[in-house]
């Protein structure tokens, strides 16, 4: 097996083996650290309307700066983005540079895998919420996926492959954290 091959096969058990370590670890802050109660359907406690409230405005911000962040670089690259733009713009898609083309796809991608883990966060966030979870449980999980979310998208637009990779850890950590919450709360 050559030396890429090799490469390859390694990385394939760590990307297999990845969500399975995220649900133990957040299996065991659920037990450990935070204890599970059983479900208990009732409105949200100000503490946890707080940290909804904390996480939603975090999540706007990071959809601010995606937003943002993605026209400056249509901008800055002379690229539009819809058909009729191009048709009114004195600049073709073959114009725009290898570099341009890049940074938005860039975007374009933070853009996408926000809005892929936002989906289940908020179905998550609102369950945990209302089955009188342990507060501080839900806090955490809560906020620590806005705050994961935030740095993400730092560490994607600024090309930091290590941080963005801690944060992803962090906001998937906190939805394994409230899904295995509800999990086990649903056998006590």
């Amino acid at each position: 097996m050559s030396p890429d091959q090799e490469r390859k096969k390694k990385f394939a058990r760590i990307i297999l083996g990845y969500p399975f370590a995220l649900v133990l670890v957040s299996l065991l802050v659920n037990f450990l650290l935070f204890g599970v109660d059983a479900i208990v359907i009732a409105l949200p406690t100000p503490s946890i309307i707080m940290a909804l409230i904390l996480s939603a405005v975090l999540l706007l911000i990071n959809h601010t700066w995606l937003m943002t962040s993605t026209e400056l670089t249509r901008l800055k690259y002379n690229m539009h983005a819809t058909p009729e733009e191009w048709a009114a713009s004195k600049n073709s898609l073959s114009d725009v540079s290898q570099e341009g083309v890049r940074e938005l796809q860039r975007r374009h991608n933070a853009h996408g895998n926000a809005t892929e883990n936002i989906v289940h966060f908020v179905s998550l966030a609102f369950l945990i919420s209302i089955v009188s979870p342990v507060t501080i449980a839900a806090q955490v999980w809560i906020v620590g996926f806005a705050v994961g979310r935030v740095g993400h998208t730092f560490s994607y637009l600024t090309g930091k492959d290590g941080a963005r990779g801690i944060f992803m850890s962090v906001s998937l950590v906190s939805l394994y954290g409230m899904a295995s919450y509800l999990v086990v709360s649903m056998f006590l």
